[in-house]
């Protein structure tokens, strides 16, 4: 896009997910084009007998108003072009796209609730939020399932939780559940054999029994 001073700038264009950087740069492009506050108030529309001062001031209005459209109208790409090609004004075209993009910024919103309750760290700072490490450490000791409880226990009375790395913490649980594993294969290993010593036994009292009565 070529501007009033010549040079040529490459226009923000809409796809879908990059909203919110989006309005921002082309609110800053309407204010260097004069044209924002057409966008944001609307044109100002007068009676056909009104002064000529109006009229004329209308008439600029408009004009800034088709131009302010055309410029929404480059800036988007084709799906959210049908979103507003029906548009008469660049302000009802412009809070068109307000209105579809109001309901992502919600889902955006109950994501990041969600996400805080999992304390996901890292996707919560892709949607902009920081939390420090410690809240993370004691939402996962909240959260572990009964058979750790003797490790919350642990840690909560020898470790100081304002100094506990998330990855200190998964060691240990890493730890506690390689324990807990080879004492099941312990004891799948044990069974057989005691099976076979209790088979044995039986074996043999049935054998000495049936000893006993061909001797009778």
């Amino acid at each position: 896009m070529e501007t009033n001073s010549g040079f040529t700038m490459s226009l923000p264009v809409l796809v879908g997910k990059n909203y919110d950087r989006w309005q921002v740069q082309m609110k800053v492009l309407f204010g260097y084009q004069e044209v924002l506050e057409v966008v944001q108030n609307g044109v100002q529309l007068v009676e056909d007998d009104a002064p000529e001062v109006q009229q004329s001031t209308s008439r600029e209005s408009k004009r800034k108003d088709c131009k302010a459209l055309f410029m929404i109208h480059q800036c988007v790409d084709e799906s959210n072009f049908e979103k507003i090609s029906s548009a008469k004004t660049a302000k009802e075209a412009w809070e068109n796209l307000e209105k579809c993009y109001a309901g992502a910024e919600k889902v955006k919103k109950v994501r990041l609730q969600i996400l805080r309750r999992e304390a996901l760290t890292n996707q919560m700072k892709s949607c902009g939020e920081e939390i420090r490490e410690q809240l993370i450490v004691e939402k996962v000791l909240r959260t572990l399932v009964s058979k750790f409880d003797h490790v919350v226990v642990a840690i909560e009375e020898s470790k100081d939780l304002e100094q506990f790395k998330i990855d200190e913490l998964q060691s240990s649980l890493e730890a506690h559940e390689q324990r807990i594993k080879e004492r099941i294969q312990d004891r799948g290993e044990q069974r057989p054999q005691a099976l076979q010593a209790y088979s044995y036994k039986r074996h043999s009292s049935q054998e000495i029994s049936a000893r006993k009565e061909r001797a009778e």
